[in-house]
């Protein structure tokens, strides 16, 4: 992560509007109308927290969802760039054949 960018985090997360916001993700419980992709690091514990990660997103996204692993620690971007956008890229280009998914 880096000193600079730790700092900024720890910065951050002391304000109670940002972890607010961070949780809100987690508390949000509507159905997803979008193509959705979930990716994940490998180094990281989501596979032994959840399982099969793609199958925890399901009941939200149905089949407007794909993902897949990323060979990286939690912070993909910052470990894995090229990895995470290629996964990005290829997702962007399939997004007009899963958005006409049900």
């Amino acid at each position: 992560m880096g000193a600079e960018a730790y700092e900024d985090y720890r910065h951050a997360i002391h304000d109670p509007a940002t972890v607010h916001a961070m949780c809100e993700d987690y508390r949000a419980g509507r159905r997803i109308n979008s193509p959705l992709q979930i990716l994940w690091a490998t180094r990281d514990d989501m596979r032994d927290l959840y399982g099969d990660v793609l199958d925890v997103w399901r009941d939200w996204a149905g089949d407007r969802l794909e993902g897949g692993p990323i060979d990286s620690g939690h912070h993909m971007a910052e470990e894995a760039p090229e990895k995470l956008v290629g996964a990005l890229h290829a997702f962007w280009a399939n997004a007009g054949h899963l958005a006409g998914s049900s």
